[in-house]
């Protein structure tokens, strides 16, 4: 039973590792997000601007060496894939804001609850964009 499970989670490791380290960028995302919303009282869309910037930095510095096992840190490879990382994360970004604009600044639902709940669609979108078109395997 152990070997299977070992073996299952070798097969999916990509799978796993992308978890883990998306649910430690939706920590740094709602750790900017929560107190920018709750505390200094920021809009539900100016608080998920900053917290988005803030996530992306972070997810493209785990994401690319420890998910995708990409190494190359020359700038002739970071800065397509960077481009590529941004240009992804902007489309489900502009998503997650506009789902956010419409649900806690336009109809004032619960933002702490909205932004929890449009985060599965986020992770999602990203995991798919970066395995397909970010950090191809060449």
């Amino acid at each position: 039973m152990i070997e299977k499970l070992r073996n299952l989670c070798k097969k999916h490791i990509d799978i796993i590792s992308y978890l883990f380290f998306g649910g430690l960028t939706t920590m740094v995302n709602y750790l900017v997000y929560f107190p920018l919303y709750n505390y200094l009282h920021l809009s539900g869309v100016v608080s998920n601007v900053i917290a988005w910037c803030t996530a992306v930095i972070f997810a493209y510095l785990t994401n690319k060496p420890f998910v995708f096992k990409s190494y190359d840190w020359s700038m002739k490879t970071v800065l397509p894939e960077l481009g590529k990382f941004i240009g992804c994360r902007v489309g489900s970004g502009a998503l997650e804001t506009g789902v956010i604009w419409l649900t806690v600044d336009y109809l004032k639902w619960n933002g702490n609850l909205m932004k929890i709940l449009v985060a599965v669609l986020v992770v999602i979108l990203n995991y798919v964009g970066s395995k397909l078109l970010v950090f191809r395997k060449k």
